[in-house]
């Protein structure tokens, strides 16, 4: 199963979604997106590609918090697959993300808001952020993440610079 993950999208401050992103949602069999999407523009868009899951994140309004929970947990070929947008009160993004599912023991944890992309270990879960494909903040490229679920499970961060 390919999944195409992506978070902190911002669309109102951006006007459209990266045209690198939105090529890889043409085969995607399912897409992820960890919160702060601004509009339910955004929900709308990535649904008219698939099936679309995600969670609310702190710069979303009520259209998006009445769509989306704060944190979700799906079973994908047997795989636990967090998702939750990471804000908070003290503590950094990734702890906060591994704390929100301490009882789940997912296999995979999906966050965002740093904008920070990262992909990396903490004990026995994948930590997944995806970064943003239109915020990029300090981090000198925009990203998405590719997440490959099957026997075993596959992930990369794709970086581009060009956000049109």
């Amino acid at each position: 199963m390919k999944i195409v993950v992506t978070a902190d999208t911002h669309l109102k401050e951006t006007g459209k979604l990266p045209a690198r992103l939105t090529s890889e949602f043409q085969t995607a069999d399912l897409i992820i997106h960890a919160g702060d999407w601004k509009t339910a523009d955004v929900y709308t868009e990535l649904a008219s590609y698939g099936d679309v899951k995600g969670v609310y994140g702190n710069i979303d309004g009520d259209d998006i918090r009445e769509r989306l929970p704060a944190k979700q947990m799906l079973t994908i070929a047997g795989f636990k697959v967090g998702i939750v947008h990471g804000h908070g009160d003290k503590k950094t993004t990734e702890r906060r993300a591994i704390e929100s599912f301490a009882d789940e023991h997912p296999d995979v944890i999906i966050f965002g808001h740093s904008h920070i992309p990262m992909l990396r270990y903490f004990k026995k879960q994948l930590l997944l952020n995806p970064g943003s494909p239109t915020n990029k903040r300090t981090v000198p490229y925009y990203s998405f993440a590719l997440l490959e679920i099957g026997d075993d499970i596959h992930a990369e961060l794709v970086f581009f610079s060009d956000k049109s």
